[in-house]
């Protein structure tokens, strides 16, 4: 790829930083599902999980190539710990995008310090790929709106301090009549977390359904109008399945880099695995790919950062898609590379086939991403 002098040392920065921080502990975090908050001041002091924060408001000014390129080098050692660069950018998007101005001076500063943690509260348990479908109501009384309902897969959201949270104000189903809200989860009483999500991968990465119970929110922690919530989670959507790919690339990436050096190691037949021709393929095979994926993701980011609406929103969904399937792929073949071995846990390809799999889910099902790609081509 063509990145310019400062991005690759800002790759290189991260690099370092995930030898030193994150690879020793990818591991544990999967074995124990613990969330690694130790992280949390590291990646806040180099303005990972705040990239987004515009610098007027005291943030680094990012972007969706830096974004893109902080989780892919991160998600190489770990997907889980990958998501938290750039963990704001959910939060802050609607702000930037829908929210006002004295909104967004009350709480980017706050986030632009690093190291506070936020989520997006958007699924529903009988809501996920559909959206519209959400029943989770906000009825306006007075000064406040007084929120009752349930979000379900809310990744952060029990270590959250900010939550923008989506909610039915006007209607029974359907697009209108969603509207964004700005939750304070430490400070708002009837907010309260069920068990965390046992997962089969991506572990560490905390995902807690949430219970609201009259829950009363200023009106003023209204982001835009009422009935514009929905807008709000698919502009954030749209500029956030780029970095899931970017994280499906790095992870693929990952797989790639321990199969090659396996292949040169393990011996059979009195020669390396890595001289056999149906190995040789396999690892063929696995590099196009990840370029590939690689060159879409990053033509993708170029079409975010350029405000380029129109092509970014089925970009997105093909950033997404091609990317988490071909970590799916090149992460069983890593497994298969490393024989019964890769079938333990004593290496971590068994790990980054687990891993892989929800990058095929989560952000919107890849049958969600090729229907959105299949209605652009034939609008």
């Amino acid at each position: 790829m063509n990145f310019t002098e400062e991005q690759r040392a800002f790759r290189e920065g991260i690099r370092r930083m995930v030898e030193k921080h994150v690879a020793p502990i990818a591991a544990e975090i999967d074995e124990t599902d613990r969330f690694p908050e130790e992280l949390l001041p590291i990646f806040g002091d180099m303005g990972l999980m705040q990239l987004w924060v515009p610098e007027q408001y005291g943030g680094p000014g990012g972007n969706l190539t830096l974004m893109c390129m902080a989780r892919e080098e991160i998600s190489r050692v770990s997907p889980a710990c990958g998501s938290l660069a750039g963990l704001n950018t959910m939060f802050i998007m609607p702000l930037l995008h829908f929210g006002s101005e004295e909104q967004r001076k009350r709480f980017l500063p706050i986030i632009a310090r690093g190291g506070v943690p936020t989520a997006i509260a958007i699924s529903e348990p009988q809501a996920g790929s559909d959206v519209s479908a959400m029943t989770t109501r906000a009825v306006r009384d007075g000064d406040s709106y007084v929120i009752n309902g349930r979000k379900q897969w809310c990744s952060y959201g029990v270590v959250a301090e900010y939550i923008v949270l989506m909610a039915r104000t006007s209607g029974e189903s359907g697009a209108d009549g969603i509207s964004a809200f700005i939750l304070e989860p430490k400070k708002m009483k009837g907010i309260t977390f069920g068990r965390h999500e046992r997962k089969m991968g991506w572990r560490g990465a905390p995902n807690t359904p949430i219970f609201l119970d009259d829950v009363r929110v200023p009106v003023e922690n209204l982001v835009g109008e009422e009935g514009r919530g929905f807008r709000a989670s698919m502009r954030a959507l749209d500029l956030n399945r780029p970095t899931i790919g970017a994280q499906s690339v790095g992870l693929a990436q990952g797989a790639l880099d321990a199969s090659v050096a396996y292949a040169k190691e393990r011996r059979q037949f009195k020669r390396s695995i890595g001289e056999f021709q149906g190995v040789q393929f396999m690892l063929a095979d696995m590099v196009m790919n990840i370029e590939a994926a690689r060159a879409l993701v990053y033509e993708c980011a170029r079409a975010g950062d350029a405000g380029d609406w129109q092509r970014l929103n089925a970009l997105a969904s093909m950033a997404k898609c091609f990317a988490s399937d071909m970590a799916m792929k090149a992460t069983t073949d890593a497994v298969q590379i490393f024989g019964g071995y890769g079938y333990t846990r004593d290496y971590p390809v068994e790990r980054m086939m687990r891993d892989a799999k929800l990058a095929q889910i989560f952000e919107g099902t890849n049958q969600i991403q090729r229907m959105v790609i299949a209605r652009d081509l034939l609008k």
